[in-house]
């Protein structure tokens, strides 16, 4: 039977996920996500950061810190020459906004947002070579652990950093901020 009402406005909703929660949208190649598994019951609950998978812990683990980010505020753009970051969010929620800025990688000017959360995802592998920022999209500060496969090096830090609006990266930041 054929659709005959009227026209209205607006735009079609489009699928993003499979009725299993498997992303239908391209992912950055070597990006990991995993929602680690979570034990809960009536004292609280725990959740693993560190399971040795070997997806999201090929490399093995040498350096640790935590870091965080304000509410309604922006870490990013970076990317590392040698580094992989292994993000494991501690709390509250963040966008993370990657761009593929490697020419030899196979999804080379793909960009890719996932939003980590204690609901879902909640770790996060990003490659060197790959552009990545936090935003802060909840409304307490989000706190990071990081568990990159090199320490950081003081006296010559593998960070080169734009800012948030750069015109170097060709996404758009604004249109991932939060609309009040």
């Amino acid at each position: 039977m054929a659709d005959t009402s009227p026209e209205l406005p607006g735009t079609a909703d489009v699928q993003t996920v499979t009725r299993h929660g498997e992303r239908t949208t391209p992912g950055i190649d070597g990006v990991v996500l995993r929602t680690p598994v979570t034990h809960v019951d009536h004292r609280g609950a725990l959740h693993e950061i560190y399971n040795g998978d070997p997806d999201l812990w090929p490399e093995p683990v040498v350096h640790l810190y935590q870091s965080s980010v304000f509410p309604g505020q922006i870490k990013g753009w970076s990317r590392h020459t040698t580094k992989i970051d292994r993000y494991t969010l501690a709390t509250g929620e963040l966008l993370v906004l990657l761009y593929d800025g490697r020419p030899d990688s196979p999804t080379h000017g793909l960009e890719q947002s996932v939003v980590i959360t204690p609901r879902g995802v909640r770790q996060v592998r990003i490659p060197a070579g790959v552009w990545h920022m936090l935003i802060n999209v909840g409304t307490e500060e989000a706190h990071v652990i990081n568990m990159p496969t090199e320490p950081y090096h003081h006296d010559a830090p593998d960070r080169i950093l734009l800012p948030w609006n750069t015109d170097e990266l060709p996404v758009d930041v604004r249109a991932y901020l939060p609309k009040f």
